[in-house]
């Protein structure tokens, strides 16, 4: 009863019952606590929540994990997030659902920088987490148009993966004349990639130089090298590796790599697991992809010889990877 009551208006009745239900003598268990601190919040009631609290503590019933997302709720809801964060910090085990309401509540009370820190400090991240940092932006964004808060919000976009979005936004910034930066093409061209949209990030690509005076670095060939593999255009990063004018590191390699292997060109997989070996001699893992790379093309004298290869360098496979016999 307490329960549903505390999912539809009036809210009031849930705390009615609870009210009758002490004075039958009957005594609140583990279930009680969380609906009533949930009607509190739906009220905005912080002085009966924190009389639920208090309720809640002599009752021995706090350190429930739905009480205390409860009683954060309610402090979120009420806008004490000092408070809020008291129980929090007290919480041994802190799922997504609890971390998304401190995200929000410093955020609702205009703390962006606490809001962005916690969210940065989460381990796992829900669609909710991005939906309430991203709207959060947009309200910072809007009465603070500099290029780190166009930045912030176009990255958001492209991890959340709207990166259409993310590319109109980077649009609207232009034609409001702010200037971009080398961070801003780090997350529109991620945009980009996310969407599969091949033929606006070349160009953005290209405008990096002929347009925005940006030199491009190691992570924007890196986001393109992305865009392009995603979208099965093998070649095409091949090329644009070939041209880089920076050393590149095992990362951009290992892209080349998956997405030759996804869509079947063995030819320029064995040339990027080369490049890989050239680059981290230790690692048997590159051995490994080698000598596959050549089982899956039938070379099977290869397949050999850099069984050979790791023997006389004393690279030893590493537990759970397989080489094809």
């Amino acid at each position: 009863m307490i329960k549903g009551h505390s999912l539809s208006k009036p809210f009031q009745n849930s705390l009615k019952i609870f009210t009758i239900m002490k004075s039958r003598g009957i005594w609140p268990n583990e279930f009680t606590f969380a609906p009533l601190l949930k009607s509190c919040s739906n009220l905005l009631d912080l002085q009966m929540g924190q009389g639920v609290h208090k309720e809640a503590i002599s009752s021995r019933f706090e350190s429930f994990s739905s009480i205390r997302i409860g009683i954060v709720e309610l402090y979120e809801s009420c806008g004490t997030m000092e408070d809020a964060m008291k129980v929090f910090d007290e919480m041994p085990h802190r799922d997504v659902i609890v971390w998304n309401l401190m995200i929000r509540g410093f955020c609702e009370i205009g703390d962006f920088e606490m809001g962005f820190r916690l969210f940065r400090q989460m381990s796992e991240r829900s669609v909710v987490s991005w939906n309430v940092m991203i709207s959060s932006l947009a309200r910072k964004w809007t009465s603070r148009k500099n290029v780190v808060s166009w930045n912030a919000m176009i990255s958001g976009l492209a991890f959340n993966r709207k990166g259409e979005l993310g590319v109109d936004l980077f649009e609207e910034m232009l034609l409001k004349d702010v200037k971009s930066n080398d961070a801003t093409f780090v997350g529109v061209l991620a945009c980009c990639a996310h969407a599969g949209l091949v033929q606006q990030g070349l160009d953005l690509f290209a405008s990096m130089t002929t347009m925005h005076q940006i030199e491009p670095k190691l992570e924007h060939y890196g986001s393109m090298v992305d865009l392009l593999g995603r979208s099965g255009c093998v070649k095409e990063v091949h090329d644009l590796i070939c041209t880089m004018p920076m050393n590149l590191n095992a990362t951009i390699w290992g892209a080349l790599l998956s997405a030759c292997r996804t869509h079947d060109n063995m030819e320029l997989a064995e040339s990027a697991v080369k490049e890989l070996i050239d680059l981290e001699p230790w690692n048997s893992g590159n051995y490994v992809l080698l000598s596959n790379v050549y089982a899956e093309r039938g070379k099977w004298d290869e397949v050999e010889k850099v069984r050979v290869l790791m023997m006389e360098n004393r690279i030893n496979k590493a537990p759970g990877q397989s080489m094809v016999r």
